[in-house]
C-alpha cells in the first residue's frame, strides 16, 4: 500500500523547494517518487491546504521511508540559514524537521532521528507498527524532552 507524503519547505526562498526536489530525486530509491504537488488537489484531512510550492512523495513499504527521512534530514543539515521541512501524512499528521534542531547533531543522533522519522512515515499496513505523533509535533533529537532539554526520569 503506497502512501502520499506532502512535503513543504518553510523558508524565504522558493528556490529551496526546487533544490530539495533535486536533492530527493538524486536518491536512486526516490527517483520517480517525488513530484511537484498539484496545489488544486484537495488537501490532506486536518490541514488548511497545500502550499503552492509543495512536493509529493509516494512511499511504498520496503525502506523508502528511511531513504526519504535520511535525505530530508541531510538536506536540512546542509542548508545555511533557518529552514523547516514539514512532511504531512494522508491522515493530516504533520512532522517538522528544522535546521536549528538537526544542525548540531552527531552521527548517532542523526541515525536515531532518521529511524524515528521513517517509522512515522512508513506506510506499514498495521498502524501498530508506526510510532504515533500528534499533528504538528516536531521530531525531537533522541534524549531530549518536549522543551528541548533533558527528559524527566
Amino acid at each position: 500500500m503506497a502512501v502520499e507524503i506532502h512535503v513543504t519547505v518553510e523558508t524565504t526562498s522558493t528556490a529551496d523547494v526546487h533544490d530539495l526536489r533535486r536533492w530527493l530525486t538524486a536518491q536512486p530509491r526516490l527517483r520517480g517518487r517525488v513530484t511537484r504537488a498539484d496545489a488544486s488537489a484537495p488537501p490532506p484531512p486536518g490541514t488548511m491546504g497545500l502550499a503552492a510550492d509543495a512536493l509529493l512523495a509516494l512511499l511504498a513499504p520496503g525502506g523508502v521511508a528511511s531513504v526519504l527521512a535520511g535525505a530530508v534530514i541531510a538536506w536540512v543539515q546542509s542548508r545555511k540559514g533557518d529552514q523547516s521541512v514539514t512532511l504531512t501524512r494522508p491522515d493530516g499528521t504533520q512532522i517538522s524537521v528544522t535546521s536549528t534542531q538537526v544542525r548540531s547533531m552527531d552521527p548517532l543522533q542523526v541515525e536515531a532521528l532518521v529511524s524515528q522519522l521513517a517509522a512515522q512515515l512508513d506506510p506499514a499496513p498495521d498502524p501498530a507498527h508506526r510510532s504515533a505523533t500528534a499533528p504538528t509535533d516536531p521530531i525531537r533529537p533522541p534524549g531530549t524532552g518536549p522543551d528541548g532539554g533533558t527528559p524527566a526520569l
